[in-house]
């Protein structure tokens, strides 16, 4: 083996840890976690006795519109990149982000961006940076619930660290940790520095472009026409999501009576602490989004065999319909690619007919 290839198979090996092994390590210890922390069989015996199964299905049946929003969102940056794409397939390309996600954390935003890139025709950079401004949106999007939730439901969050002295310390004591504000300080400085110095290290190059592909994102939802239809469907997508968790929570008796006694603002903690969840490298969120409800609707008194209940349904019956999607998405990507390559295989040949009719002629 060659000495030179010693450094790139290891960082190879390195990125395929951090991509897949790390994201699998942290889903099973949390969800092992989760189930040792729970009375599973009485938690399958709430599922039961007390799940009204008929809430779960309209939940799901309008998680599907979110698809569509999201897709419709994407169109407006992609269009405003002169890339026009279907908006049948661009929908089918979010189905298999996140039946991709489920098997590969964080590589079906690639994979929907490569494939918008191949179908197209279109630079896979352009795309790319499109996708990372949309989600980078998203984050801004998710920090602005998580703040109004706070404000809405401060009494309650209040009242529930007052009752658990510990966990507010340890919250204290992690904020105001001067290694958290160090290592910030630092943080910042090394971006800084890497934003502003020329290098001829390729590492660095590739965080610089990357930073620059950012910007270029951003820069497109600044300039492109329909901004307005775009938040539209930015508050249509999110508005869809936090929907469709309120409906689930009719499905159970205990996160029912957490609406009627607490109103909309309990609904609205849940979905922004499970929005941030998703930020956890995991294989579809599985263990930081049950662990997420569990510990929002703890705050409101549920305890944990109720919680894990609702959580596990939820998560399961999204998870089956995200797998079914999926498998759909990839037939009809597969189809269509076929179709392709027939038009392309038939055209060739009716130029070629006609200029051997030519010639004959």
């Amino acid at each position: 083996m060659n000495i030179s290839e010693k450094p790139a198979k290891q960082r190879r090996l390195i990125a395929d840890l951090l991509k897949y092994v790390i994201p699998l390590i942290i889903s099973v210890g949390l969800c092992y976690l989760l189930f040792t922390g729970i009375d599973f069989g009485e938690m399958i015996e709430i599922v039961r006795r007390d799940c009204d199964f008929k809430w779960i299905a309209a939940g799901l049946s309008l998680s599907m519109f979110s698809y569509l929003f999201r897709a419709l969102r994407w169109r407006i940056q992609l269009e405003a990149l002169g890339i026009k794409m279907p908006l049948f397939y661009l929908t089918l390309s979010m189905f298999g982000t996140y039946a991709v996600n489920l098997v590969f954390p964080r590589l079906g935003e690639v994979w929907r961006s490569g494939y918008v890139a191949q179908r197209q025709n279109a630079p896979f950079t352009a795309v790319f940076g499109s996708m990372v401004a949309e989600r980078l949106a998203d984050t801004i999007t998710v920090g602005l619930i998580t703040l109004l939730s706070f404000v809405l439901a401060s009494g309650a969050i209040t009242t529930y660290l007052s009752d658990n002295v510990e966990t507010f310390r340890s919250i204290r004591q992690i904020i105001l940790s001067p290694w958290l504000w160090g290592a910030a300080a630092i943080g910042v400085i090394a971006l800084w520095w890497l934003l502003s110095h020329k290098s001829n290290n390729r590492t660095v190059n590739k965080i610089q472009r990357a930073f620059k592909e950012l910007w270029q994102g951003f820069a497109v939802i600044a300039k492109m026409p329909g901004k307005g239809q775009w938040l539209l469907w930015t508050a249509c997508l999110w508005g869809c999501y936090y929907t469709q968790l309120l409906i689930c929570f009719l499905a159970f008796p205990s996160s029912a009576a957490v609406l009627h006694d607490f109103g909309l603002t309990a609904a609205l903690v849940v979905f922004a602490l499970t929005s941030i969840s998703m930020g956890v490298p995991s294989n579809g969120g599985i263990g930081p989004w049950q662990w997420a409800v569990i510990f929002a609707l703890s705050i409101y008194g549920v305890d944990s065999a109720n919680s894990g209940a609702l959580a596990n349904v939820v998560l399961g019956s999204n998870t089956l319909l995200q797998i079914v999607l999926g498998i759909f998405t990839f037939i009809m990507i597969a189809a269509d690619r076929r179709r392709n390559n027939a038009a392309k295989t038939v055209i060739p040949n009716v130029s070629n007919n006609q200029n051997n009719k030519i010639k004959n002629g």
